[in-house]
C-alpha cells in the first residue's frame, strides 16, 4: 500500500503535508476511517480562526497603539488586535468587567480600584509603561502674534473660571506682544473618563492649591467651568470650531490636526514647548516603583515640559487562556523593544532604558 498523506492549510496560508498518524489526533474515527484508501493520497484543508485579542482604553495612546497593533499584525497575520479608544475610564471599567483582554490609561489605577479588580477577579492587575506623552493647552484664537505662554497660575486661573477674558493682566504681562483681545475665553475639557485629564488635573494639583483643594486629580471631575467633549477628538473639534477656546488635547492631536498649543512656564521657571526632546526630560531621575505607578508632571528637570505622562497598559496577572496568555505578553515585550523605534515619527517619548529592562522582567509576573 502506498503511503497515505493528508495536506494541512495553515493559518498563515502555507499549507504542509502531515501523515495520518498525525491527522488521528484531530479528525474523528469514523472520518479517519474513510481516508484510509489504498494508494490514494487525500488532501484535506483545515481552515484555524484567527486570534483575537481585545482592549479598550486611553484615547492618550491611540496613535501608536494603532500603528504597534498594525504592524504586529503584518508580523503575525493570525493575530488580531482589536483595540478601541474609549478614554481611560472605560478602559479601567471593562478590564474591571472582565469584556476585554487588557485595559489601557493614562492615569494609573487607584488602590481602590486595584482592590475593586482584586474582589472580583481573585488576582491582581499589572501595570506597564508603553511611552511618554504630553497634554498641551491648545487654543483658537485670531490675530494673536507668536506661542502664547502659560505660567502655572494662568492655566489653574483659566480652568479654575478665574481669569475668563483673553487680555487679562496675568496673561498679557507674559505675553506683552502677543496682542490679547478682549474676548471671553471659552474653556473645554474632556466630558468622558480620560487619562489626559487625569494628567491635566494632577499637574493643576501640584501647582495650584486652590485646584487641588476645590477640584482635585482623577479621570473623571466636577468641571468649575467649561463645555465637554468625547475624546481628544472630541476636544480638539470644539477648540477647532470654537472662536477664542482653550482646551487640552494629547500632543500628537495637537500635531497631526495643526492646531496651535502654547509654552507652559516649568519648575525651573522656563517657558517650554512640547516636543520629544521635552517630554523625554520630564522621565529624567525618575524614581520609579515597582508597580511602575509614578507621575511625572511637574518635573524638576530643568528642560523638561511640566505635563508629561507616562501611559499604561494594564494587564491581568493570570490569563486562563495560555495561548492567549503567551500572545498578550509577546506583544508587550515587542511594544518595550522593537516598538520604542516606532516612538519618534508619532511625537511620543520612548521609555528610558532602565525602566524598559525592569518591565521586561516584570511580563513574568503574568500566569
Amino acid at each position: 500500500m502506498a503511503k497515505v498523506e493528508a495536506m494541512e492549510h495553515e493559518r498563515n496560508g502555507k499549507s504542509v503535508r502531515v501523515t495520518i498518524p498525525e491527522l488521528a489526533k484531530r479528525l474523528p474515527a469514523l472520518s479517519l476511517s474513510i481516508l484510509l484508501v489504498a494508494g490514494a493520497v487525500i488532501t484535506v484543508r483545515v481552515c484555524f480562526a484567527a486570534m483575537r485579542i481585545t482592549g479598550a482604553g486611553a484615547t492618550f495612546p491611540y496613535p501608536i497603539y494603532s500603528k504597534w497593533f498594525d504592524e504586529y499584525h503584518k508580523m503575525h497575520p493570525e493575530i488580531e488586535i482589536n483595540y478601541q479608544s474609549i478614554g481611560s475610564g472605560g478602559g479601567i471599567k471593562q478590564i474591571t468587567d472582565g469584556t476585554v483582554d487588557f485595559g489601557a490609561s493614562d492615569g494609573p489605577m487607584s488602590d481602590t480600584q486595584i482592590n475593586a479588580f482584586r474582589q472580583k477577579h481573585g488576582y491582581g492587575i499589572l501595570h506597564f509603561p508603553t511611552v511618554i506623552g504630553a497634554a498641551v493647552p491648545s487654543y483658537n484664537l485670531t490675530g494673536v502674534k507668536g506661542t502664547l505662554k502659560f505660567t502655572p497660575e494662568t492655566l489653574a486661573g483659566i480652568f479654575l473660571g478665574k481669569i475668563t477674558k483673553w487680555n487679562d493682566p496675568r496673561l498679557t504681562k507674559i505675553n506683552p506682544d502677543a496682542n490679547l483681545p478682549d474676548k471671553d475665553i471659552f474653556v473645554v475639557h474632556r466630558a468622558d473618563g480620560s487619562g489626559t485629564t487625569y494628567v491635566w488635573s494632577d499637574y493643576l494639583s501640584k501647582v495650584s492649591d486652590e485646584w487641588a483643594k476645590s477640584v482635585g486629580r482623577g479621570t473623571s471631575l466636577k468641571w468649575p467651568v467649561g463645555l465637554g467633549g468625547k475624546g481628544n477628538e472630541g476636544v480638539a473639534a470644539i477648540i477647532e470650531q470654537t472662536p477664542s477656546a482653550i482646551g487640552y488635547v494629547e500632543l500628537i492631536y495637537a500635531l497631526q490636526n495643526k492646531m496651535p498649543f502654547g509654552e507652559v512656564q516649568n519648575k525651573s521657571g522656563k517657558f517650554i514647548k512640547a516636543d520629544l526632546s521635552s517630554v523625554s526630560a520630564a522621565a529624567t531621575g525618575v524614581d520609579m516603583p515597582d508597580d511602575f505607578r509614578v507621575s511625572i508632571t511637574d518635573s524638576s528637570a530643568p528642560d523638561a515640559y511640566p505635563i508629561a505622562s507616562f501611559t499604561w497598559l494594564l494587564i491581568p496577572e493570570k490569563i486562563s487562556d495560555s495561548a492567549k496568555k503567551d500572545t498578550i505578553t509577546h506583544l508587550l515585550g515587542w511594544a518595550l523593544t522593537d516598538g520604542q523605534a516606532m516612538t519618534a515619527a508619532l511625537s511620543y517619548a520612548p521609555l528610558p532604558k532602565p525602566v524598559v529592562e525592569r518591565e521586561l522582567k516584570a511580563i513574568a509576573k503574568v500566569q
